[in-house]
């Protein structure tokens, strides 16, 4: 394994957004349990100051208008560049993904690449009416402070998704990272404000009670959440005394239908990366898979075999694309849900044990055959490296179960006649239906959930709308 004594950038960056000598809270590696640094601990009148310095510096830079911010950002997408290796190394020793695959790298080159999205998406007025008598645009202005609480699962990323529209519409912006990830989101603020104006980007660490501040504090205009739909719905009651617009991108229970009569072989790389892309922490991964009796065991037998082929580890290896779970209380849920699983009959295809020899937080990759809904792992998310497979024989049941859930994020239709999954792809209630893929993401493509997995829309057009404020100018038509 790599020493990360070797590559000084990544110490400096950790020294410079650490705590004091004394001061903060341990930061451990999710793969080596080691300590990586000690992350700040800030107050709620340490958020309030953050607030009121943000809110100070947003009339400035909404006045530089959407050129001089896009070039900002271009800046600042470029800094990251600069900073990758450093940025990535300490993602994959905090989060415990690995450096490599759909992973540490590819996230952190996501940053620059949705912020370079940003930057190139024109947003135009819209002429509503043109005739003689009247001229009516609709057009969007800046907000104010946007307020933005990110995860732990993909924090650099998706704090990006939240920090780099409300940057390119004019609104300033507090973070808020996930207390399990800390470092990973302050190194990438620290980077980007290398080339941002003072106070338009400020990042505020520490517990969840700081959360719950900014979602309600009165000079925030809008909040930006990723994560459980029991936290979001919290969000929602703490902006009810400052009526602040909310983007939620809450928890999926993501389900795949395999038609009949599908190839096996053809659908297996793409069915395991859908479910266990960044070893199944992912909001949008699929999280159930229905497979018709046809081809039921030509699947899980495909799957099996990807899943002996994918190696798991440390991330810092460079062989390894599979790493630990981040942190204990969602290995212990990951643990719950297979042994649940295994009392209701359930057939465990590949792993269902904890790979203690890895370390102490790895769970291997775990297929579980012969489930059904009713049965925990099947009904709850399971956010982690564990895919209930579920049998079926009448396609009409399946889209039912499907859609039985409570949440609808993602879902997938998967089928060796794209046109016949197309056909059922709008049957799906998601906000995102994918066509033999699942989980993949695209800067200029709008993305959000459906029931209770939230509302708002990030990226594109759409997502520079939603941390904007519409606003109509009308005035009179042609002839005058």
């Amino acid at each position: 394994m790599s020493d990360p004594i070797q590559f000084p950038a990544e110490a400096a960056l950790i020294e410079r957004v650490q705590a004091a000598d004394g001061e903060g809270r341990e930061i451990l590696d999710a793969a080596t349990r080691e300590v990586i640094g000690r992350a700040p601990v800030r107050s709620c009148e340490d958020l309030d100051d953050a607030v009121a310095r943000a809110k100070a510096a947003q009339p400035a830079w909404e006045a530089l208008g959407h050129e001089q911010r896009c070039e900002y950002l271009r800046k600042a997408a470029d800094a990251i560049d600069a900073n990758a290796e450093a940025l990535a190394r300490l993602l994959s020793r905090e989060q415990g993904k690995p450096l490599n695959g759909p992973n540490a790298r590819f996230e952190v080159g996501g940053c620059s690449a949705w912020l370079r999205s940003n930057a190139a998406t024109a947003l135009e007025p819209q002429v509503l009416i043109d005739d003689e008598h009247l001229h009516a645009e609709l057009v969007y202005k800046a907000l104010g402070v946007v307020g933005a609480i990110s995860p732990w699962n993909w924090p650099m990323m998706i704090s990006v998704w939240q920090i780099g529209p409300a940057l390119r519409m004019g609104d300033t912006v507090v973070i808020k990272p996930s207390s399990n990830t800390p470092l990973s989101v302050l190194a990438l603020v620290s980077v980007m404000n290398e080339v941002l104006p003072p106070d338009v980007l400020i990042a505020v660490p520490g517990p969840g009670e700081l959360g719950a501040r900014l979602a309600s504090h009165p000079d925030v205009a809008k909040v930006m959440f990723t994560g459980s739909t029991e936290v979001g719905r919290r969000i929602v009651e703490s902006t009810a005394g400052n009526l602040a617009r909310v983007t939620l991108e809450l928890g999926g229970n993501d389900a795949g239908i395999v038609l009949p009569g599908t190839d096996a072989s053809a659908i297996a790389q793409d069915l395991f990366w859908g479910a266990f892309i960044n070893t199944g922490q992912t909001c949008a991964a699929m999280k159930r898979l229905y497979v018709h009796d046809s081809v039921y065991e030509d699947v899980v037998q495909a799957l099996a075999e990807v899943a002996r082929q994918t190696p798991m580890g440390p991330g810092l290896d460079e062989g390894n694309v599979l790493g630990p779970l981040q942190n204990k209380a969602q290995f212990d849920t990951v643990e719950r849900l297979v042994e649940d699983a295994k009392a209701h009959g359930g057939r465990v295809v590949t792993g269902g044990a904890p790979a203690t020899e890895l370390g102490e937080l790895f769970y291997p990759v775990t297929l579980v055959a012969d489930v059904t809904d009713g049965v925990a792992l099947v009904d709850e998310e399971q956010f982690g490296p564990v895919l209930p497979i579920i049998r079926y024989t009448d396609v009409e049941d399946a889209f039912a179960r499907a859609n039985a859930a409570e949440v609808g994020l993602g879902a997938s239709v998967w089928s060796s006649d794209p046109t016949e999954a197309r056909a059922y792809a709008t049957r799906m209630q998601s906000g995102t239906v994918w066509i033999n893929a699942h989980g993949g993401l695209h800067p200029m493509v709008p993305f959000g959930g459906v029931k209770g997995s939230g509302y708002g829309l990030e990226f594109g057009v759409e997502g520079l709308k939603s941390v904007a404020a519409p606003q109509v100018v009308s005035g009179p038509g042609r002839k005058h």
